[in-house]
């Protein structure tokens, strides 16, 4: 990490600056996927399973055998810690509800909003380095108890045509039957088109890799929705000189062994703490599984010296980091300085990882600096919200002219008509 002392606000737009990629060498790849699994279906999806996957299937839905299977190879420990898991994120997301609004806006004019969900969600679940039943659960149960009515899941097969049973053991545990084998752009294409085995969905859920990512842009392109512009996972964490270095260091590295591209930063106000928590990612790195990757992750990644936690707090909410880690000792005042951030853990015990597992919240999170303009998916993601509105004879009276001076005012006379007519018949009644 490279290290940044007081640097000046008109240098902070550069500190901001996310690892950058070519999306556009990218697209080239992505379309012609997306082109021949619209015009080919499942054929498709046979010939990109070969070709990137490296498996031959004839048959993608997963079987009730093959989720029987992974539900013996889960372990007790992990089915109970998946449990707990499910049930803390069912509580939090289940108090998302909104109640019914209804307003009478003028005597006679009675206005409504009610929330419906989106009948068919697609949800995308990575496979490759890691297995991530995880965001299964920040996806399937807000999608359940929304009352989605159909809901599919596309993950990669491992090159025996597998799908990993801890991700089918979550599937179950959610009561999701429809699970296929399909990874990458290709996947998209299938919840985006339809094949003659997966179904067109309305909205598409889940990361995934630059390949998939750009897949969900196109996706939308055509009208389906997407959860959010997704990018490399990242962390900021702002520190005093009262941190523990050894668990800011902790927080780092769970983020940067995401991938390569993965961003960490650290900001604080004591040039000590950062120095001290330089020296423990050294100390913790040694032991990492995935060292490689976090050390290529760090060179992505900046720690910065200000003058004063107003300053940090301040560069904070400009990065709009996906998730930030204020582990002050007066975090809590801090904290209402929050505008951009995805999900914000406050105080020294409150880790990352527990957002990323098992506190409740969600874990699926704006990216790239798209904090500062989306929130991370909660039940409302999964719903759609319509209005209501009805009249009633004295409703049209009173409401009438106004609506007929404005829209003859835009010059929409039909507009105005459709009030008038209304008006003139009442005359009569």
């Amino acid at each position: 990490m490279k290290k940044y002392l007081n640097p000046n606000k008109s240098d902070w737009s550069v500190l901001c600056q996310r690892p950058s990629s070519d999306t556009s060498a990218i697209e080239k790849v992505v379309r012609p996927i997306m082109e021949r699994v619209k015009k080919d279906g499942d054929k498709a999806l046979e010939y990109y399973s070969q070709h990137f996957d490296g498996v031959e299937l004839k048959t993608f839905q997963i079987s009730q055998n093959e989720i029987r299977e992974a539900v013996r190879m889960t372990s007790s420990a992990l089915k109970n810690a998946i449990l707990v898991a499910k049930n803390n994120i069912e509580k939090f997301h289940e108090n998302q509800r909104v109640p019914l609004l209804e307003l009478e806006t003028t005597q006679g004019v009675k206005c409504f909003r009610k929330s419906v969900p989106i009948q068919k969600i697609g949800l995308y679940i990575p496979g490759g380095t890691a297995p991530l039943f995880s965001t299964l659960l920040m996806l399937g149960v807000p999608a359940k108890l929304a009352g989605c009515e159909e809901i599919i899941i596309c993950t990669p097969p491992d090159k025996k045509g597998k799908i990993h049973p801890y991700i089918l053991f979550t599937a179950q545990l959610l009561g999701i039957e429809k699970i296929f084998k399909v990874g990458g752009a290709q996947a998209i294409a299938a919840m985006t088109f339809g094949t003659e085995s997966i179904m067109k969905v309305s909205k598409i859920f889940g990361p995934g890799n630059q390949y998939v990512t750009v897949a969900k842009q196109l996706s939308q392109q055509t009208g389906v929705g997407i959860d959010m512009p997704a990018g490399p996972s990242e962390v900021l964490v702002i520190a005093d000189k009262k941190s523990n270095p050894e668990f800011i260091a902790a927080d780092l590295l769970s983020q940067a062994e995401h991938g390569d591209d993965s961003q960490v930063m650290l900001v604080s106000d004591d040039a000590g703490i950062v120095d001290a928590v330089q020296a423990e990612i050294q100390k913790q790195l040694s032991g990492l599984p995935r060292k490689n990757i976090a050390e290529r992750a760090l060179e992505n990644s900046r720690s910065i010296v200000f003058d004063n936690l107003e300053e940090a707090m301040q560069f904070s909410n400009q990065y709009a980091p996906e998730h930030l880690i204020i582990a002050t000792s007066d975090a809590d005042a801090l904290s209402e300085k929050v505008v951009n951030a995805g999900s914000v853990f406050l105080g020294e015990y409150s880790c990352e990882s527990a957002g990323d597992y098992a506190s409740g919240t969600n874990h699926t999170l704006p990216t790239s600096g798209y904090a500062d303009s989306y929130s991370g998916v909660s039940l409302d993601s999964f719903l759609k919200k319509i209005t209501f509105q009805k009249l009633t004879s004295q409703g049209i009276r009173n409401l009438g002219p106004t609506i007929e001076i404005m829209a003859e005012a835009e010059g929409l006379i039909a507009h105005k008509n459709a009030v008038s007519v209304r008006l003139k018949y009442l005359e009569n009644v």
